[in-house]
């Protein structure tokens, strides 16, 4: 196995991904500005055209040699292509050698244009209309549509985190890997794959993560919930028996470290409620216990859960009414 912590699948979970995993997972140069602009024929219309629209609107400007109005607009939608920097790609196809498109989409005059979206014909135009038009047919097209290779890590990243959040940190790890290999200080990227290893309950290897990131990463915000977590599993994994610990409460409500030390236990646990409700019934019966340790470790407890969670929500609400009575 690597040293990189970051450089193979997570164990255990397998190592294949999917062909949107493996897209977003290679980030690099956007295509050069010829690829946006094409001749196609009737045998790689299908591949030129309806396929590439499932990727982004294709024009398909149909015209002729002897077509007078073609020779105008031709230009035109050539460079007004150039310029939406990859929202658009325009391919052309001379009716004159490839009749039988254009008669299936009962085209009759030319100069036509047609726009392709998601493997279907959705707008299009006729005739030699003005740049400032085409451009705003453009606009209209591609609106709300980001140019394929704006940000490719972010796209990554943005993936990663929704494979994550559906609880598949298989592809997530994948994706996450894949972004430190390119960006080695990518507190988001690091953040996200300690995450992965969490999940899987592999905290050695959520810690290695964590010891091959510099300070600055491990000082960005992004990586906050991580570095609480692992401590978090740092003190847990020195506690007593659970059992044990509610005899003693049992026997006397006042032991608060019982109380604490279970309350930490029930967050190894994932019961997140119990957790909080446990350090704010220290908090109401003593807040001198460890010099207020146990709003202290509850500030903690939030901070690992992220500000959104439920059980932060419910526990700042609680807290607060004990303070502020």
């Amino acid at each position: 196995m690597s040293n990189n912590p970051y450089a193979s699948p997570l164990g255990g979970y397998g190592a294949q991904t999917t062909a949107a995993g493996a897209s977003a997972a290679r980030p690099g140069p956007s295509a050069p500005g010829g690829d946006l602009v094409k001749d196609t024929t009737t045998a790689s219309f299908s591949a030129d055209v309806v396929r590439e629209s499932r990727n982004q609107p294709v024009l398909v400007d149909f015209w002729a040699p002897w077509c007078g109005p073609c020779k105008q607009l031709t230009p035109v939608l050539e460079r007004v292509v150039q310029a939406a920097g990859g929202r658009v790609k325009l391919v052309k196809m001379n009716i004159d050698e490839h009749p039988s498109i254009a008669g299936q989409l009962g085209v009759q005059s030319i100069p036509a244009v047609f726009a392709f979206v998601d493997g279907q014909p959705v707008d299009g135009f006729m005739g030699a209309l003005p740049e400032s038009e085409v451009k705003a047919f453009i606009d209209r097209l591609t609106a709300g549509r980001p140019a394929p290779g704006g940000d490719p890590l972010a796209e990554a990243l943005e993936q990663a985190g929704e494979f994550l959040k559906a609880g598949n940190a298989a592809q997530a790890s994948q994706l996450f890997g894949a972004v430190l290999q390119h960006d080695p200080e990518n507190a988001k990227a690091a953040a996200g794959l300690a995450e992965c290893y969490l999940l899987a309950g592999d905290t050695a290897r959520a810690q290695s993560v964590a010891d091959a990131m510099p300070p600055a990463v491990l000082d960005d915000p992004a990586f906050a919930p991580v570095k609480a977590r692992l401590k978090l599993l740092e003190e847990i994994a020195g506690l007593g028996d659970a059992k044990a610990l509610r005899a003693r409460l049992e026997t006397d409500p006042d032991d608060h470290q019982a109380r604490f030390d279970l309350a930490l236990i029930s967050q190894a646990e994932g019961d997140r409620a119990a957790a909080a409700d446990g350090l704010l019934e220290i908090v109401r019966r003593d807040r001198a216990f460890e010099d207020d340790g146990a709003r202290r470790k509850l500030l903690e407890f939030f901070e690992a859960w992220g500000p959104m969670d439920p059980a932060t929500k419910d526990g700042r609400r609680k807290l607060s009414s004990l303070l502020f009575r």
